[in-house]
């Protein structure tokens, strides 16, 4: 993860929620130390040790961080999972938007590690899509590792992904192939995404990188994944969801992507509370 960009959305974060200035915590002595412990209210996988270590030292380098739990990790309900230590009106300044993240990037993570444990076919990859919150790709993206998944591209300048719209737009599959083949670099990958066996065949002639089987219900993959080469990546997308990614197990993919990894997860609940003398 980059710390540099981190600690610039950490402050952007942080700005957003102090404004100019904590009017609850103002009147607390300055110089009141205090411990506080971030406590989970429901079993996950953790993400976050950078979010609280990074925030709490950008909010006050007193503040001293120590973190029971690796990214990637389960932990139970009722466990610590850090504890915060210095200027108890800091703690407190940063307590909203260290918990909003830290929340939210285990919630993905935990669903990642479900969604893996469900299908149960180690030969297929799990990776999520730029189906992401505007301004967190970077920590999404990184919750889906810790959670087990793989990423997808990262930005429109990452690799090229011909979906329906771009062949509509340049005139077929052929044609799209061809016109970005000859405006890239040999670095950039090509995938392309297909609905119907017709469209695979024609995808299969011009040697893509990648194939993606887009809405394919998993006999209809099984049946038509005998035609692509093996050195053609394939890839299962759309209409897969928590329940029913079990029906794709061993349907033959390389990866299955899920933009609802990112887009429609329920954050795991933590609390912050400071602890009395």
């Amino acid at each position: 993860m980059n710390r540099i960009k981190l600690r610039n959305q950490l402050g952007e974060f942080f700005n957003e929620d102090i404004g100019d200035g904590d009017l609850t915590s103002m009147a607390l002595p300055q110089n009141q130390i205090k411990t506080a412990e971030i406590i989970a209210k429901e079993k996950g996988i953790f993400v976050g040790k950078e979010i609280i270590t990074e925030g709490y030292s950008l909010l006050n380098p007193e503040l001293k961080t120590e973190i029971d739990f690796e990214d990637g990790e389960i932990f139970e309900k009722g466990q610590k999972i850090a504890t915060v230590v210095g200027p108890v009106d800091q703690i407190l300044l940063g307590e909203r938007v260290i918990l909003n993240v830290i929340q939210r990037l285990s919630g993905i993570a935990t669903m990642t590690y479900q969604v893996i444990k469900n299908l149960q076919d180690s030969s297929i990859r799990i990776c999520d899509t730029r189906k992401t919150t505007p301004g967190l790709r970077m920590l999404e993206k990184y919750a889906v590792k810790c959670g087990g998944g793989y990423n997808h591209r990262t930005s429109l300048n990452h690799s090229i992904l011909l979906k329906e719209n771009h062949i509509e737009a340049y005139g077929g599959i052929k044609e799209a192939i061809s016109a970005v083949k000859s405006k890239t670099g040999h670095i950039a990958k090509i995938e392309v995404e297909i609905t119907n066996q017709k469209q695979l065949i024609e995808a299969i002639e011009e040697k893509p990188d990648v194939i993606m089987f887009d809405n394919y219900s998993p006999n209809d993959i099984q049946e038509q994944i005998q035609l692509v080469p093996s050195e053609i990546v394939t890839e299962a997308s759309g209409g897969i969801n928590y329940k029913n990614i079990v029906e794709f197990r061993g349907c033959g993919v390389d990866y299955i992507s899920l933009g609802f990894l990112t887009h429609s997860i329920t954050s795991i609940d933590f609390s912050m509370l400071v602890k009395g003398e």
